[in-house]
């Protein structure tokens, strides 16, 4: 259903069900999938890709050109997935040459005032609280928590299942299955409620806790605690996510205690 004082361009691609309310703009090369509702007063540039039953809330703007001085007009696209929320005012950007996307998964809530800049990719089930403000290249994993008015640095890596504190400078990579809290931001423990709500059992929150006790709290660095790790933990999905995070870190991780 379309209200005859929105604008919707010809050639975009709207799927069987979609609610489109007045005074919202959607122009050329995008597609929205069934289901989805897009509130007054939106825009969605050329390149979004909305997928089923989607909500964006008023003033929010999607897929405009990347605040970046090195775009040069490349056709790149912005991608959410099904069932996501995008809440007022709300700004996602599309990608660059870089990754020629900007992406958010399934099952998201992006709550109100969020900048999601270029080439950031947020895995599927996360929530980013009001006012974060997200810089270019970003990795957030999925089911991930981070609190209202974070700011994040561009190339930052946040792993999955992480909650971090509100208003918290994220200058560093956040490992995964952590809550981290001041400033600098640092460790303050794995994230065992929103694990056990995710369906992790007492086994798998122990050998998570007992990885990072080597990381963070016997004064290893953190090649040779990721050598003990492999040595004298057994082999798990969650410990080899942890090793592979930490050794894969470009920008080096968080602060321990």
């Amino acid at each position: 259903m379309t209200q005859p004082l929105a604008y919707i361009h010809p050639d975009a691609k709207l799927a069987q069900n979609v609610v489109v309310e007045p005074f919202t703009v959607i122009h050329q090369n995008v597609e929205i999938g069934d289901g989805s509702w897009i509130g007054s007063n939106v825009t969605i540039f050329p390149g979004a890709r909305i997928g089923k039953n989607c909500r964006i809330f008023p003033g929010a703007v999607i897929s405009a050109i990347p605040q970046d001085l090195k775009f040069d007009g490349e056709d790149t696209v912005t991608i959410i997935g099904d069932n996501t929320t995008i809440r007022e005012c709300a700004t996602v950007n599309r990608g660059t040459k870089d990754r020629f996307k900007t992406e958010i998964g399934k099952n998201c809530l992006i709550m109100a005032y969020v900048h999601v800049a270029h080439d950031c990719s947020i895995g599927d089930n996360c929530i980013i609280a009001n006012s974060v403000q997200m810089a270019g290249h970003v990795e957030v994993g999925d089911w991930a928590r981070i609190g209202g008015a974070c700011a994040i640095h561009q190339f930052a890596k946040i792993g999955k299942h992480v909650m971090v504190s509100g208003g918290s400078l994220i200058r560093k990579d956040v490992p995964p299955f952590t809550k981290s809290g001041r400033e600098p931001l640092s460790y303050a423990g794995i994230n065992s409620i929103g694990l056990r709500r995710s369906g992790f059992s007492d086994e798998q929150i122990n050998q998570i806790q007992e990885t990072y006790r080597y990381v963070f709290l016997k004064g290893l660095n953190n090649s040779d605690a990721l050598t003990q790790i492999e040595i004298k933990l057994p082999a798990s999905a969650e410990r080899d996510e942890i090793v592979n995070f930490i050794r894969t870190s470009e920008r080096g991780i968080i602060k321990g205690i």
